[in-house]
């Protein structure tokens, strides 16, 4: 049996000219702007010119370009040596908003002849502006493609083991790292989505909280000063919170040092790279923080390759078109977004 797995993510600019054209494909995305035809291509259109000089500076600080596309493939190859009890399998990477995008990767697809197709977002948390997005233009330019195989998506594994482990062990290799005169306060920050989005049922902040709380479970460290908050809030719109600058300005007050955690990331990219290590460093330094400490993202860790490849194996074996971290759908009723409602 031939599997292909596709891993999404969100892609980034591979150099200072394709700032503004990957904006473009961002802001022009009906999950992120809801607004009709041809007023969504014009909004798009001046969003990105606008925004494009300061993302050029924020990329600029990290080589003019995301390493996002690298470290997905690392990730990649990682998941087919843990798979490889599965028989000939391939990985691919496909970007919902810089290259490879979907019509690269469906024909990279193709041509490869798979019996079966795992649909793998790399994100752990689900919402309809980042896996339900990538799904959905996935299906489109599959079918246009002419690809045969069946295919199961994988919509959201917030809690699944290895995923929990590999934050777990980073967290507490950070909270180990103070004196026992020292108590850390754990951030951990996700990017955050206007309230609306979630008022309309996805259940992203619903997951990111129990995420959060299984890594806290998991640690296993009695007292441990935590709370979850958001991050890369823009515009004008209200957005989900506490903030996380707004939480290392309390921790500054109340003079506790902070452990900031990417609990929704699981590469490195602009807003880790950039806005937490070194935006909201220089914001803790200012708020009179005592120590400032930020936990990679997963990456390769091995506890995270290894709950992918689990993933994939029960994906392979599951009946039905998706399937969650554990099984049929984790999300409460109140969901009405989450990808076993549709």
């Amino acid at each position: 049996m031939r599997t292909a797995v596709v891993l999404f993510n969100l892609g980034g600019p591979d150099c200072p000219d394709s700032v503004q054209p990957f904006l473009f494909n961002l802001f022009h995305d009906p999950a992120i702007i809801g607004v009709p035809q041809p007023m969504r291509w014009l909004l798009a259109k001046l969003i990105a010119k606008r925004r494009a000089p300061i993302a050029r500076e924020i990329y600029a600080k990290i080589g003019g370009k995301s390493p996002l596309l690298e470290l997905t493939n690392e990730q990649a190859r990682a998941l087919e040596v843990a798979c490889d009890d599965l028989g000939e399998i391939q990985a691919f990477v496909c970007m919902r908003y810089w290259h490879p995008m979907s019509r690269e990767t469906a024909q990279a697809v193709k041509e490869f002849e798979p019996d079966r197709i795992v649909l793998l977002p790399l994100y752990p948390q689900y919402s309809t502006t980042t896996s339900g997005s990538s799904l959905e233009d996935w299906h489109r330019v599959a079918k246009s493609t002419g690809i045969k195989a069946p295919s199961i998506e994988i919509c959201c594994y917030p809690k699944s083991p290895g995923w929990i482990a590999a934050q777990s062990a980073l967290v507490k290799n950070a909270v180990d790292g103070f004196n026992a005169s020292l108590t850390p306060r754990v951030l951990f920050s996700a990017h955050g989505l206007p309230k609306k989005i979630i008022a309309k049922g996805d259940p992203y902040q619903w997951q990111v909280e129990n995420t959060a709380q299984a890594v806290v479970d998991d640690m296993k460290i009695e007292g441990l000063d935590w709370t979850v908050c958001y991050q890369s809030r823009v515009g004008p719109l209200e957005w989900i919170g506490p903030s996380t600058d707004d939480e290392i300005e309390r921790a500054g007050k109340d003079g506790v040092p902070v452990i900031v955690v990417p609990i929704a990331f699981v590469s490195e990219h602009s807003e880790t790279l950039v806005e937490l290590d070194i935006e909201y460093k220089e914001l803790a330094e200012e708020a009179g923080v005592p120590t400032y400490v930020r936990v990679p993202a997963v990456g390769t860790h091995s506890s995270f390759i290894d709950t992918l490849a689990v993933l994939v194996r029960k994906a392979v074996h599951h009946d039905g078109p998706r399937m969650s971290g554990e099984g049929d759908r984790l999300c409460p009723q109140s969901c009405d977004c989450c990808a076993f409602a549709s």
